[in-house]
């Protein structure tokens, strides 16, 4: 296994519905990658398609939008890039299932041929779109072991403990987030769109933002906690920019075993940040240490229904407090 990985995430804002320009775009990136001789490179979340104008279509244009993976025509144009620069590539798409059903995937196209699809786990941006019930851990040319969750999939403390127990080193972790309305009274709030229309007249005000409590504020309190108490490294990507009626913050980061920070960007534009990761700090990293301690006997618990859990458009949209924890 290789000692160190050169990796890359991108935050760009997307246009809803345009596959090619958004196809574009990460082709660009793709190529400057490709200088920068990146192994792996992540892309958000519903990338290709666009996200949050999806909660106002119908059915029929979800299904429109959606792509089979066997012979989807967005990956078709994606996987030759990843054999050529020798690259990881993970973008993210609308997935028409085997079964019929449509999902929020990501795809992760490696430079040998193989490809490796996660289904969001939490799905909540359209009635139509169904939830994945499976974890997502491949190996990779390099001898090291990825993962994928996706945005909502990784607040959840059990998906990222359980990505890292099958194996994972390396988290890709793309999101559409920041400057959402959380219904919690001190949780994340949205950025004003005008700070993003005059962003060029007053930078300093979106940046404010990007980098205040409600971009990578918010993300503060718990993305470099994932990456801490499992002793992984996380590579986290995201829009930015206006996204229907709401401001995505982008901040895309790369963290390490231990919850630092490699690489980070607050510019309110498109923007790809850049890390070398240093594989030999996980064995003995904080969270792996502690891992080693568990008493899985202990943890029923923790796979016992409670009662009160509800799927993911109730617990993220309804503003009923939640119901006290416990007997």
């Amino acid at each position: 296994m290789t000692t160190s990985l050169r990796a890359a995430t991108v935050q760009f804002q997307h246009r809803a519905n345009d596959k090619n320009y958004n196809l574009s775009v990460m082709e660009g990136f793709i190529a400057r990658a490709a200088a920068e001789q990146i192994q792996v490179l992540t892309f958000p979340e519903m990338c290709i398609t666009g996200y949050w104008h999806v909660r106002h279509l119908s059915a029929g244009e979800i299904g429109a939008l959606a792509e089979p993976i066997a012979d989807s025509p967005s990956l078709t144009r994606i996987r030759p890039l990843a054999e050529r620069y020798n690259m990881a590539i993970g973008v993210g798409l609308i997935e028409l299932g085997e079964d019929g059903n449509y999902y929020n995937a990501y795809a992760v196209c490696l430079p040998d041929g193989n490809l490796h699809v996660h289904r969001k786990l939490h799905a909540f941006e359209h009635e139509a779109i169904a939830s994945g019930d499976s974890f997502t851990v491949f190996d990779t040319p390099w001898g090291v072991r990825m993962g994928v969750l996706i945005c909502w999939d990784n607040n959840l403390v059990e998906n990222v403990r359980a990505t890292t127990l099958l194996g994972a080193d390396v988290l890709l972790a793309p999101h559409q987030t920041g400057g959402t309305h959380s219904r919690s009274p001190h949780g994340m709030k949205p950025i004003p769109l005008a700070l993003w229309q005059q962003r060029a007249e007053n930078p300093q005000a979106i940046e404010a933002a990007f980098r205040g409590e409600h971009g990578r504020g918010w993300l503060m309190r718990w993305l470099p906690a994932r990456a801490h108490d499992n002793g992984l490294f996380i590579l986290f990507s995201n829009g930015v920019g206006r996204d229907d009626d709401e401001v995505r913050t982008g901040n895309a980061m790369i963290l390490d075993p231990y919850g630092r920070i490699l690489a980070e960007t607050w510019a309110a534009e498109d923007q790809m940040v850049i890390a070398d990761l240093d594989l030999s700090l996980i064995p003995l990293s904080t969270g792996r240490r502690w891992i080693h301690g568990r008493r899985p006997a202990l943890y029923d618990i923790l796979t016992e229904p409670q009662g009160y859990e509800r799927d993911a458009r109730s617990a993220r949209f309804s503003s009923q407090p939640a119901q006290k924890l416990g007997k």
